[in-house]
């Protein structure tokens, strides 16, 4: 099994389930062909270089995995076909120095995935906002009615 990682850009046109439904289907085209999807990385929302179909953004997502090399014309072809991708690209690890720095990828893309489920989700601000009262000070006199008249 070699080590690939595979950067796709799903169009931005489709709902934020869709999208995620749509990356489902690409992690399930790499595992039923064989492949071990070691980590993912969600880039999201990004300004493409050049409008692509008329789509000026793009979702992106980086997939690192292992797959037998046979299998990843499969994969390709089926990217190919799949209406909803607007770019993809493959990239092969091939030499020592090439996993090293896929296994480095996949621990930071792991980290991230856990710091994104480790921190807690903000909270809708419902109430109102606190207004602190400030004493007068003898500095600032506090206008009384007979400075008024």
């Amino acid at each position: 099994m070699r080590h690939y990682e595979n950067l796709v850009i799903v169009k931005p046109t489709l709902t934020a389930e869709e999208i995620q439904a749509s990356l489902q289907a690409i992690e399930e085209v790499i595992t039923s062909n064989g492949g071990e999807i070691a980590a993912t990385n969600a880039m999201g929302m990004r300004k493409l270089a050049y409008p692509i179909e008329k789509n000026a953004r793009g979702y992106y997502q980086v997939i690192y995995y292992s797959a037998a090399p046979a299998a990843i014309s499969e994969i390709e072809r089926r990217f190919r076909i799949n209406e909803e991708l607007l770019r993809f690209i493959t990239i092969k690890y091939d030499t020592n120095r090439e996993i090293k720095a896929w296994n480095e990828l996949v621990e930071k893309a792991n980290k991230k995935a856990e710091l994104a489920a480790a921190t807690p989700a903000p909270k809708a601000e419902t109430e109102a906002p606190v207004v602190e009262e400030v004493p007068a000070t003898e500095e600032a006199p506090v206008a009384t009615e007979a400075a008024a008249e």
